[in-house]
């Protein structure tokens, strides 16, 4: 399908203030929780399990930020919708990181903050999300760590009054941002990457995917229940588990069809990105961006899917 889009351009941008640098603990009956009144609190959130359709034909106004944060060997996405309604997915590693992020884009409020799975370098910086940003609602995969991160996580989250859901499909409005939570397959093992929560991010004819750590058995099963979600093209895609050799395939990235690989990646012992990967993303013509080499990466849409890219070296 073909689109109009902006020539993706790339900025020198340092901004000020920038530093260098179950579910209840243990059980998975609070993810499971679906509490009252989050449409409200969410200001235009609706939730289903079939994908939903768009509630209007007009296109929406203004631009989306994505931002792929520079949190080292971890994931931390930022976004915003032209409403200033925030999701933020993961968090990183770096609590003193996630804190200089949200004072460098003033991030006073998280409509809606996801742990795609409970791993550290996924989920420490959200602690200090949830403590100074009060989310409205957390989604997870409601599988409960098992580390005292986690345990911080879930205790912030209740000291913030936040509401728990499990992912199932759900698809929330924020603002003219239509959020689409893909939760994982059936039958998948118990572990957590295997059990990533997937987000397709919508905006007009803007669209972003990112699903954590997953690996090749979880995105076979996804393409196996031919998941709407998924399929492309996309303007925007996290690239799977840092670039890992058994995160993105072939034929994941056939449907998914993405115009832009965003890796999330800092100085590791695991060989991160790996060659296959780099290859495979060139195979299917995707730009690549690196945050360990060019930091923050920031896409900014607009609903008619033309975008400009910049990133902060």
């Amino acid at each position: 399908m073909s689109r109009a889009r902006t020539t993706p351009r790339k900025k020198t941008r340092r901004p000020a203030g920038r530093k260098s640098g179950g579910q209840r603990p243990g059980s998975a009956d609070l993810l499971a929780l679906v509490v009252l009144g989050v449409t409200a609190a969410l200001a235009a959130c609706n939730t289903g399990n079939k994908g939903g359709d768009p509630v209007s034909t007009d296109a929406p106004r203004g631009e989306i930020t994505v931002r792929f944060l520079d949190v080292g060997q971890g994931d931390a996405v930022l976004i915003r919708s032209p409403e200033g309604k925030t999701l933020l997915v993961d968090g990183g590693r770096s609590a003193e990181r996630m804190q200089a992020h949200m004072q460098t884009f003033g991030i006073e409020k998280i409509d809606l903050m996801v742990a795609t799975h409970a791993d550290a370098d996924h989920i420490a910086g959200l602690v200090p999300a949830a403590k100074a940003a009060r989310p409205t609602l957390f989604i997870s995969n409601g599988l409960g760590g098992t580390t005292q991160t986690w345990q911080r996580l879930v205790s912030a989250l209740e000291g913030a009054g936040t509401n728990f859901q499990k992912a199932n499909n759900q698809v929330i409005n924020l603002g003219s941002v239509k959020v689409r939570v893909v939760k994982p397959p059936a039958d998948m093992v118990d572990d957590q990457n295997e059990n990533s929560v997937g987000l397709r991010v919508d905006f007009g004819d803007f669209h972003a995917l990112m699903t954590g750590d997953s690996e090749t058995a979880e995105t076979r099963g996804w393409l196996a229940e031919n998941r709407a979600e998924v399929r492309g093209p996309v303007q925007v895609y996290k690239s799977i588990h840092h670039g890992a050799a058994n995160g993105d395939n072939a034929a994941w990235l056939a449907t998914v069809r993405p115009e832009n690989v965003v890796i999330s990646v800092g100085e590791n012992s695991y060989g991160h990105p790996t060659a296959s990967a780099l290859q495979l993303y060139k195979s299917q013509g995707a730009r690549v961006y690196r945050t360990d080499r060019q930091g923050t990466v920031t896409f900014t849409g607009k609903a008619d899917g033309t975008y400009s890219v910049t990133t902060d070296r």
